[in-house]
């Protein structure tokens, strides 16, 4: 399947710095070298699984057109990820979401998100 957007997560602290920085730049990130995105397909069960309990989650959308090129990488039960080995820049945002918590503390995901 051939997908047009791509899905960021970010703590409230971690979309300060990037707001500050320009570009994304989470531990875990920075830890693996690479930037983990999410499809819209995969977004939800990421947050579900590491970002339970955080308010003010953020959700940025990318345009894959607007991104350089993405690796597909095996991950979470098999399933490609797509990895950016490249600085996430946030002037390419397409869109953007403050995440409201579920009752479980889970971050709940908007309607229509594109594939």
């Amino acid at each position: 399947m051939t997908y047009s957007h791509v899905y960021k997560l970010l703590t409230a602290e971690d979309g300060r710095v990037a707001d500050a920085k320009g570009v994304t730049a989470t531990a875990l990130d920075e830890g693996d070298g690479y930037v983990h995105l999410s499809t819209a397909g995969q977004v939800a069960e990421t947050a579900r699984l590491h970002y339970a309990g955080k308010a003010d989650t953020r959700l940025l959308a990318f345009r894959v057109a607007d991104l350089p090129e993405l690796t597909w990488e095996e991950s979470r039960g098999g399933q490609l990820f797509p990895h950016l080995y490249a600085p996430l820049e946030m002037k390419l945002v397409h869109k953007e979401w403050v995440l409201a918590l579920t009752e479980d503390g889970v971050p709940q995901m908007p309607e229509g998100l594109a594939e």
